[in-house]
């Protein structure tokens, strides 16, 4: 089982390269995750339709993108086509996380014409007639994209993808090129760290790591969304605090001589699709300049990493989580480790 995924700003043909894709490889389906977009249009209230610009903004879209691509490979086998336009890296490491954590391997495509062929496709787009001023909103719309594709071309998405240039391609010319790219491996397998999901509660070590400027360290994993300590899941027959330290190490480079000392122990109740479980922080101490600049360049796991402070962390970190450190940091400033439920101290 394997997914194709066809990128590529609004505009560029991923649709119908698809349809003529799945001609071409075996035992293969399209799955197009617009057809979630429109479904939640019916399901979610209009008030929370309200608060988001786009579909892909709302989790549960994520979420459901996943689980229908997993449960249509589980059903029909084979190669799943989907034909879908990512540009925030974030949401492109969610999904493509999800489908690791599955067992689910990502060939990642891009569509990528000359801009002024782009535009010329877009100005050239059939727009269903019984959209109310459909035509101009539709092809506003897919204007308006070109900037974040631009921007994520920059930054990130030529280097994750492999890259079709189409400007003088047919949709079925591009399909013959993207088939025999998945057939050779030029379009490799996502390289994406894969972390099962858990299938009950769990522990969960993190490391506080501070700077000389009493500054503390978040990374930000691409298997998941939201900025986080140093840290994961601890194994089956492994101490806390020694998961702790293999995590640095396997995320930063950095070894911990002695065994950290503990924080915060904080309960996270089940909260359906996660289980919970308990959250341990410990403190892992203040980094020499050499050992801060010593630090790995983000790898499969990590797209970033910085120092903070207390204040700049409420704004990366999810309200809970910050809770958490913030009650670690004034466990570390009085010299005794806290007890909380759900970020609050309780006893």
């Amino acid at each position: 089982m394997v997914i194709v995924w066809v990128n590529g700003a609004f505009g560029a043909g991923k649709t119908t390269t698809a349809r003529e894709l799945i001609e071409l490889i075996p035992n293969s389906t399209l799955f197009d995750p617009e057809v979630i977009g429109g479904a939640l249009t019916h399901l979610l209230p209009p008030k929370r339709l309200a608060e988001v610009g786009d579909f892909q903004d709302l989790p549960i879209w994520r979420r459901l993108v996943v689980d229908t691509a997993a449960a249509l490979l589980g059903e029909l086998g084979g190669v799943l086509v989907v034909p879908m336009t990512l540009l925030r890296q974030e949401y492109r490491d969610e999904i493509f996380g999800g489908l690791a954590a599955r067992r689910i391997p990502v060939r990642h495509v891009l569509l990528a014409p000359a801009e002024t062929i782009l535009r010329e496709r877009i100005a050239r787009r059939e727009v269903p007639p019984d959209l109310s001023d459909g035509e101009m909103r539709v092809r506003q719309w897919s204007y308006d994209h070109i900037e974040p594709y631009r921007a994520a071309l920059a930054s990130w998405l030529t280097a994750d993808a492999h890259p079709v240039d189409t400007s003088a391609l047919t949709p079925y010319h591009t399909a013959l090129r993207i088939a025999e790219a998945v057939r050779t491996g030029d379009a490799p397998v996502s390289d994406i760290v894969q972390t099962p999901e858990p299938t009950a509660e769990t522990v969960a070590a993190g490391v506080l790591l501070f700077d000389d400027q009493d500054r503390v360290l978040l990374v930000d994993p691409t298997y998941k969304a939201g900025w986080e300590f140093p840290g994961g899941v601890v194994e089956r027959g492994e101490a806390p605090a020694r998961a702790g330290v293999r995590e640095v190490l396997e995320e930063t480079g950095i070894t911990l001589e002695d065994v950290p000392s503990l924080l915060v122990v904080d309960w996270e109740s089940p909260a359906p699709p996660g289980y919970g479980g308990l959250r341990l922080l410990f403190d892992g101490g203040r980094l020499d300049t050499a050992a801060a600049r010593s630090l790995l360049l983000p790898g499969p796991e990590l797209r970033g990493w910085r120092f903070v402070t207390e204040r700049e962390a409420a704004d990366l970190l999810p309200p809970v989580r910050y809770e958490r450190l913030r009650w670690a940091l004034r466990a570390r400033e009085r010299g005794a480790a806290l007890y909380l439920e759900a970020g609050i101290p309780v006893g």
